[in-house]
């Protein structure tokens, strides 16, 4: 979600029930909010503010999150390979650095890949 004021909120659940074993998976930082934090229930606003940027767009896969804003910065949080050279989960959003220089207008998700 994104607010009249550029912030993002989230809700869900960064957990799943394996129904083969019974066991939880989590998705380290799928909402945004901070590390441990895997649930909420009601949109709650996100503790980052994206530079002091405003958010413009916001896509959203099952294991990561990217958001855009006004000055063509893209952020990523969640799991996988979220832009930023490595695959180590990101608890809230972080500058993904390549596309430094440039202003980038629009962003998308796949299951496992973003455009």
């Amino acid at each position: 979600f994104i607010d009249g004021e550029g912030r993002l909120s989230s809700c869900g659940a960064a957990a799943e029930e394996d129904e083969e074993n019974g066991d939880e998976d989590e998705f380290p930082g799928l909402l945004g909010h901070g590390e441990g934090v895997l649930q909420l229930k009601t949109p709650t606003r996100l503790p980052s503010v994206l530079g002091g940027e405003r958010a413009i767009g916001v896509a959203a896969s099952r294991y990561y999150s990217l958001a855009l804003t006004a000055n063509g910065a893209v952020w990523s949080w969640g799991c996988g390979k979220l832009g930023h050279g490595d695959r180590e989960a990101q608890w809230q959003p972080k500058k993904v650095e390549a596309f430094a220089g440039q202003r980038v207008v629009a962003v998308s998700t796949g299951f496992m890949h973003s455009l």
